[in-house]
This record gives C-alpha cells, structure tokens and sequence, in this order.
C-alpha cells in the first residue's frame, strides 16, 4: 500500500525547539535575574527542564491539563506558590523571549516542497492547539498541513496509537497509508510504529548507538532522505536505516 500522507511532529523536526528553548531561557532568567540564584545560567536551565519534565509526565498520564502542567511546571522550577495569574505572567514572559529564537531546520522547506506535489500533510504534536497553530503561522508553514492535532484538544498522546489513529482519521487514510515523521525514539519512533504507521525518526543528533528491533522506526540523520525512504516504503523488505 503506498504511503499518502506523511504526518509531522513539530517541535526538533520541523523546528528548532532545542535551540529556541535554550536562547529564550537565557534571556528570560537574565532579565528576571535568576541566574545568580542557581549558580549559573546552565544549572537554571538544566533545572528547567527537570521541572517542565516532570509535569510534562502529569499531563501526559492525565493528571493534569496542558495549563495546569504549564503553571506547575514554574512553581516547581521558582519552589514559590505562585497565583495561576503569577504563574502565567511568567510563562508570558519567557515566551516572548523563545520566539525570538524560532527558526526551521534548514533541511524542512526543501523537503516539504519536493512532497508537495505526491504526499498530503498534517502534523500531530504532543502540545497544544493554540500553542503549535501560532507557531507554524510564524514560521511560515501553516498553510502546508491540512489537519494540526495536539495533545491537549485530542485528550490523547503520543506514544498511545490513539494519537496516531486519530491523525490518520483526520486525513480519512488508513495507518498502512501514513507515514509519521518525529524526532524522539520511542514517543514517536517505536509509538508510531507500534501504531501501524511506517515510521521515521529523524534523529539529527546521532544519539542512537544500539541497533534495529521489532517495531523500530526507520533512523534518518536528515529530512533530505525521506522522500527517497517514501518512495522505497521500507517496511515491505528494503532494509532499515535503523541502526
């Protein structure tokens, strides 16, 4: 069966989130005069992240809203009991100082214009609706998605095959006809594989050092290769990239 529609995770696949996140949080603990208070700049951000993860993992197993993690995710990181008011004026603050940093991969253009013509799009997103929309409206790439799902409005994440069915739906392709694109392993490599979609991992990084197993995803190092791995459709006997 061939492969119809490819389905795109956003953040560090089709744009820098990496990046954009480690430049905005830098300016914003410089402006809010944070850094001092963990040492260095990097203890701030590693501390960040710590924080952000583990309400990520709260939302992600239905424990709380996108919102609710989003907030708790500051209170944690500042150890203050912040007003949801508080809380959300922070966030405001920061992400004005992360999307001065918004950039694509520079790899992302060309391929969605050498697909244009042979694949349908979309994009599913562990985020929210609000959150993803305006961000692909300021990069400037919207318009290519036909359907733009996200965690948060569908109730259901990645890596559960809910997710990846309720993309495939919006498109009114089967999983056989879809291919989903991501840049995390197991989330979406080995999510969307166990889902039914062929998946592809694009792993820019070159963090993988083991090697392929059942349900892996198809290992690219750029998006400069998917449209050869499509037309080939690897799950039907062409070998992996995985590995």
């Amino acid at each position: 069966m061939p492969i119809r529609a490819v389905v795109w995770d956003v953040d560090d696949t089709l744009f820098d989130h990496t990046s954009a996140d480690l430049t905005g949080m830098r300016l914003h603990l410089a402006a809010e005069g944070l850094p001092e208070s963990y040492g260095s700049a990097e203890r701030a951000l590693a501390r960040w992240r710590e924080a952000t993860n583990r309400q990520w993992a709260r939302f992600a197993a239905g424990e709380a809203t996108f919102e609710e993690q989003r907030r708790d995710g500051v209170r944690d990181f500042l150890g203050e009991e912040l007003s949801d008011a508080r809380a959300d004026a922070w966030i405001a603050r920061y992400i004005a100082h992360y999307e001065s940093a918004w950039a694509l991969f520079p790899d992302v253009l060309p391929v969605l214009d050498a697909l244009a013509d042979s694949h349908r799009h979309a994009v599913l997103s562990n985020s929210s609706l609000t959150v993803q929309d305006r961000k692909l409206r300021v990069l400037g790439v919207h318009d290519r998605f036909e359907s733009i799902l996200c965690a948060a409005e569908l109730g259901v994440s990645k890596p559960q095959a809910g997710a990846f069915h309720a993309a495939c739906a919006a498109l009114g392709l089967t999983p056989g006809e879809v291919a989903y694109v991501g840049d995390h392993p197991e989330i979406d490599g080995r999510g969307a594989a166990r889902a039914g979609l062929l998946s592809v991992w694009i792993d820019r990084g070159g963090v993988y050092t083991g090697g392929g197993a059942s349900g892996a995803p198809h290992r690219i190092a750029s998006l400069a290769e998917l449209p050869a791995l499509l037309r080939a459709d690897t799950r039907f006997g062409a070998p992996s990239t995985f590995g």
